[in-house]
């Protein structure tokens, strides 16, 4: 039986708790044990790779009125969860930063150019 903060991937060498799609992936699980001896999992910070130089790694894209960074997602990646990937490849904090303006450009990653 798995405990309640246990995964069931906690047992499988290797495996890990989010799927390739996810911006956290590649994330290191860390351990941390609780003075009663209780092992928690957490995920260790994600650090956001340096921004694009290569002019073959993104392509540009004038934000439109009403698009949402899932919009975009959806448009380039055919996944709305993969917002994260144009917010990697630009300078914001927040991702809603990259459609809070329209006529603004923002970068788009290529399909094998960067990696966020």
């Amino acid at each position: 039986m798995v405990e309640p903060y246990e995964s069931a991937l906690d047992g499988i060498p290797g495996a890990h708790p989010y799927p390739r799609s996810s911006r956290y992936h590649d994330a290191e699980i860390g351990v941390h044990q609780q003075p009663d001896g209780t092992e928690v999992r957490y995920t260790k910070r994600r650090l956001l790779p340096p921004l694009p130089t290569d002019v073959d790694a993104t392509a540009p894209h004038t934000v439109n009125s009403g698009e949402r960074p899932d919009h975009l997602g959806q448009r380039y990646f055919g996944d709305p969860g993969q917002w994260w990937q144009i917010a990697d490849a630009n300078p914001v904090l927040d991702p809603r930063e990259l459609t809070a303006e329209p006529g603004q450009k923002i970068e788009i990653p290529l399909p094998g150019g960067f990696h966020g």
